[in-house]
Parts: structure tokens; C-alpha cells; sequence
């Protein structure tokens, strides 16, 4: 069986290792048998393998792994952090590396076409260690689309404001630009110039704020020093039921050892968070 609730297990099974700061998060020893790929450089660094026909545990999560030496959680360079992602748009072309992985690992892509996003989190501070596997949906409080117009937007209003151009212009140009500029993947594209010398790629890289650093000991004290946490969205009873019967499956009556709490997001509601000690 496969899914982010067994991937969390196997973190729990071998906690002990996650406390060698010395060694990388992806020198990890992942189940190979759980994933249907493995990455280095690109998003996702871990993909679950799918399970067809279950309806408790479909697999599939996609995972990035963040290490940091502090208690901020390391800069997004390859995507903007979402809670879910179409796969369609992460596997491009027929010799994709994540696309050959994933059919070698047999699994049937597109029956499963949005995949829920997490992050393993690791941050350092002195002695101490924080771990946690969070859903995307903790630094995701608005849509991809709007945080990309909307940073644009403040961007050309800085600058129309030095112009001489008048309020309906502006705002028109500003409506424009919300249109033109809301995905990720133009920038992402290698731009040649004719008699440049140089390609330019324009790269959006991204950085939580005070109030989404899960590891800040001020924002979030209920994170404690030197524990590993599992954070997924609660926002209705009915998602809290959803996963203590999945927990209760995979861990059986080990789940009474996790401390387990609601964590209210700054922007984004409450999220449920399963803590034990390294």
C-alpha cells in the first residue's frame, strides 16, 4: 500500500536518522518500492506510487524536499508551493524523466490527473531540529495566478506612477497585465535574441513569510524542538474523521503515541498536526 500516510511512517520508522544534520535529506533512505520516481534538481524531488481502485488510500502525492540550517523553510526555486498540482503540466514531451519513471513504475499517470503537493521540511537551529511533512496548502493562502499578476501589477504601478500617463491608462495597462501574466511556465521558457550571445530565462523564486514559516518558534510554538509533525489541512469535522481512519490504518494503536493538535494557520484556517519526539 502507498500513500503520504505510509511515506510519514517510514519517516517515524527511521526519525533517528533525520537528526544527522550532517547528512542531506535526500541521502534519505526512501522506500524505493513506495515511489514512483525520485528526482534531483526538479519538482517533484519524490512522487507516490498510485493505487488503482482504493478508495481510503489513492497515492499519488507528489513531494519536495526543503533543508535548511535555520528555522526559516528554504526558498521555493523550482515552483510556486501549491496544495495540489495537474500532472499534465509537470510531465511535458514523450521522454520526460518524470514521465519515463512513473510508467516504469507502472503506474497509469493520468487516472489520477490533480495530485495533492507536500513538503519535508527540515529546518536546524543551534542543537535542535524541527521535521515536518506539511501540505502545500500551508504556503499556498491564494492562487498561484494572483500572487504572479498581482506581484507584476505592483511592479508596473511603481513604475506607470513616475510616468505621465493618466489613471485610466494605467489602470487599463494594469488590467492587461493581470490577463497576460498569471502562470508560472512563460518565464520558465529559454528566450533567444537575435545576435545575443546569451539566452535569458526569467526565474520566479519564492519565500514564505513570518506568518506561513511553520518553523518560526514564535509563530508556531505548538512546533516544538526536535520532533517530526505531519500538518494537513482540517477545515471541516469531516476532513478531522478522514484522517484518523487513515492514521488508525496505517499506524493501528501506535497513533496514541503522537501528540495531535489543531494548528491555526495566520491566513488559511486550521490544519491538524500529528507530533512525536525524535
Amino acid at each position: 500500500m502507498y500513500s503520504i500516510y505510509h511515506f510519514f511512517k517510514t519517516l517515524v520508522d527511521n526519525k533517528k536518522i533525520l537528526l544527522e544534520s550532517d547528512k542531506k535529506l535526500e541521502d534519505f533512505p526512501f522506500d524505493s518500492e513506495m515511489l514512483s520516481c525520485k528526482n534531483k534538481g526538479i519538482f517533484p524531488d519524490l512522487a507516490i506510487r498510485l493505487n488503482p481502485q482504493n478508495p481510503l488510500f489513492i497515492g499519488g502525492e507528489l513531494i519536495e524536499l526543503k533543508d535548511s540550517n535555520s528555522y526559516t523553510v528554504a526558498s521555493f526555486n523550482s515552483t510556486i508551493p501549491s496544495g495540489q498540482k495537474e500532472i499534465s503540466k509537470l510531465i511535458k514531451g514523450e521522454y520526460s524523466t518524470i514521465k519515463q519513471q512513473m510508467e516504469a513504475a507502472g503506474d497509469d499517470i493520468f487516472s489520477q490527473p490533480i495530485r495533492e503537493v507536500y513538503y519535508l521540511v527540515r529546518g536546524k537551529k543551534n542543537s535542535n531540529i524541527k521535521v515536518l511533512l506539511v501540505h502545500g496548502s500551508f504556503f499556498e493562502t491564494i492562487q498561484t495566478s494572483d500572487l504572479i499578476s498581482q506581484s507584476f501589477a505592483q511592479v508596473l504601478e511603481e513604475r506607470l506612477q513616475q510616468s505621465e500617463l493618466e489613471g485610466h491608462q494605467i489602470a487599463e495597462m494594469k488590467r492587461l497585465l493581470v490577463t497576460l501574466f498569471s502562470e508560472q511556465a512563460p518565464f520558465s521558457k529559454v528566450r533567444n535574441v537575435d545576435k545575443a550571445s546569451v539566452k535569458l530565462r526569467f526565474r520566479i523564486m519564492t519565500e514564505v513569510t513570518a506568518e506561513a514559516n511553520i518553523l518560526n518558534s514564535e509563530k508556531y510554538p505548538e512546533i516544538c524542538d526536535n520532533t517530526i509533525n505531519f500538518v494537513l489541512p482540517c477545515h471541516a469535522e469531516s476532513d478531522s474523521e478522514i484522517i484518523l481512519q487513515r492514521m488508525r490504518s496505517v499506524f493501528a494503536e501506535k497513533i496514541n503515541t503522537f501528540k495531535q493538535f489543531k494548528l491555526k494557520h495566520h491566513f488559511n484556517g486550521y490544519f491538524l498536526v500529528f507530533q512525536i519526539h525524535l
